[in-house]
C-alpha cells in the first residue's frame, strides 16, 4: 500500500476518533515518524501531503534536512537528548519532543542561532516510570516547564510522554489521562501551552480521547521498519 493510502486511511481513524469524543479533527495534528526511512520516503510523504516529519537520530536526520532543504517542512527531534547533540539539533531542527532536563535545555537556548525563530519545545515526562525511559518524574514537571519557559531562545509548548505498552488488564487511557492532568496543572499555574505529544500507532485513539494534540505515527504510515538506527556519537 503507498504512503498517499496510508495517510487517508490514517487521517479517517484519526478523524472518527476526534469526533467519538467530541473534538473537532482539526485539533490534532500528525507527526510522520521517519527515522530509518530513505529520503525517497520522504518525498513520497511530501507528494501525499505531508509536511512534518519526526526524527530519532541527528546524524540521519542532518542528511534528510540537507537533501530536501528546498521543501517547506518541519523537523520535529522526539528522541532523547545527548549533551553532545544539542548543538545540532538547536541548529536544525524546529521542534524537540524529548526535553528531560534542565541542563538539555538550557544548552539548547544557549546554542540556538539568534536567527532562527525559538525552538519550540515539550517537556518529556516519564509517565509509567520505567528505568529504560528517559522524562522526567510526574511530580517534577511542573518544576521544569517553568524553569524551561523562562529561557530565551525557547518556546515551550506542552509535554510529551512515551507510556509504557498497556497489558490485557490494564486502562490503555490511564496514561494518556496522567499526562493530560500535569498539561492541566502547568496550564493553571500560568504556563500557555498548547501541545500533547502523546500516542503512536497502536494507541493514537485513546490519546485523542484523553486530550492529544500531536500523534507520533510512523508503522501505520511507512510500515515496518527494515533500517538500522545510525549509531551516535
Amino acid at each position: 500500500m503507498s504512503f498517499a493510502e496510508n495517510l487517508a486511511r490514517l487521517q479517517a481513524r484519526i478523524r472518527d476518533a476526534c469526533l467519538a469524543c467530541g473534538r473537532p479533527p482539526e485539533s490534532v495534528r500528525l507527526l510522520a515518524v521517519s527515522k530509518t526511512m530513505p529520503v525517497e520516503r520522504l518525498r513520497e510523504a511530501i507528494a501525499a501531503g505531508q509536511h512534518a516529519f519526526g526524527e530519532n537520530y541527528v546524524q540521519e536526520a542532518l542528511e534528510k534536512i540537507a537533501a530536501l532543504a528546498s521543501e517547506a517542512l518541519e523537523w520535529h527531534h522526539i528522541g532523547l537528548i545527548q549533551s553532545n547533540k544539542t548543538a545540532e539539533i538547536a541548529a536544525h531542527f524546529d521542534w524537540a519532543h524529548g526535553v528531560d532536563r534542565l541542563k538539555i535545555a538550557q544548552r539548547l537556548s544557549d546554542q540556538r542561532p539568534a536567527a532562527r525563530p525559538p525552538l519550540q519545545v515539550c517537556v518529556q515526562v516519564n509517565i509509567s516510570g520505567e528505568a529504560s525511559k528517559s522524562g522526567c518524574a510526574p511530580q517534577e514537571a511542573l518544576a521544569l516547564c517553568q524553569a524551561v519557559a523562562a529561557l530565551p531562545g525557547l518556546r515551550l509548548r506542552g509535554l510529551m510522554a512515551l507510556p509504557a505498552p498497556t497489558t490485557a488488564n490494564a486502562n490503555p487511557h490511564a496514561p494518556f489521562r496522567q499526562l493530560r492532568q500535569l498539561f492541566e496543572q502547568a496550564r493553571t499555574a500560568g504556563l500557555a501551552l498548547d501541545t500533547l505529544s502523546m500516542g503512536m500507532s497502536d494507541d493514537f485513539e485513546a490519546a485523542i480521547a484523553e486530550g492529544a494534540t500531536l500523534v507520533r505515527i510512523g508503522s501505520a504510515l511507512f510500515g515496518p521498519r527494515t533500517g538500522k538506527p545510525v549509531p551516535q556519537a
